[in-house]
């Protein structure tokens, strides 16, 4: 069957990529650089900005200095140059909610013991300070959504040299993009759109 350079998937236009394409997230390899990398911070929504203002005393004294300093200045988020609300960044670099620091310990006491990047905002969710987790577009990674006007939105896959080791352990697990980003899909767009997804997904 030959694959239509766009589908439509309950209203919103997918790239056949994010089906066809394998990805899984190699954080011993990464060590979180999609955090750092790059020339603007993460997209968010403005009802994104708000939970993250609301959750900023939590995480405040996890923040660096310099992530302080930035917010204090500018506030949590910025128009970049396309005039997109993105997170602030320290040093044109690293979201201010990054850190360089060893991660926490799993309940077993395993896990990486090299200090890595890691998100301030997801770390304080995942021990149960806060409600909100983190931007979608940073959950949705590699997809990129991209707002067309008049309710129109495209997801795409974005290719990035830093996420080399992702694709390769995706590939080396059959995994696809879709099937990995399951829960945040879900989240952005509901358990019916994703059933309707993985119908389209077992036709190629």
């Amino acid at each position: 069957m030959k694959v239509p350079p766009i589908l439509d998937v309950g209203g919103v236009l997918i790239s056949p990529e994010i089906l066809t394409e394998c990805f899984c997230c190699d954080y011993e390899k990464c060590k979180g650089i999609c955090c750092v990398e790059g020339d603007a911070g993460a997209p968010v929504t403005m009802d994104e900005i708000a939970d993250i203002e609301e959750a900023l005393d939590t995480v405040w004294s996890d923040l660096s200095a310099s992530a302080q300093s930035v917010i204090d200045r500018q506030g949590v988020a910025y128009a970049d140059r396309d005039g997109d609300m993105v997170t602030s960044i320290v040093r044109g670099r690293e979201c201010v909610f990054a850190r360089h620091l060893t991660p926490d310990p799993s309940p077993t006491g395993e896990g990486d013991k090299d200090p890595c990047w890691l998100c301030m905002l997801e770390r304080a969710y995942r021990n149960g300070k806060t409600h909100f987790c983190k931007p979608i577009s940073c959950a949705l990674y590699p997809i990129r959504e991209k707002n067309f006007g008049n309710g129109v939105i495209g997801l795409n896959y974005h290719r990035w040299a830093v996420c080399h080791d992702a694709v390769e352990k995706g590939k080396a697990l059959g995994l696809p993009v879709y099937q990995f980003l399951k829960e945040p899909l879900i989240r952005r767009f509901g358990q019916d759109w994703y059933n309707e997804l993985c119908k389209v997904a077992a036709l190629f």
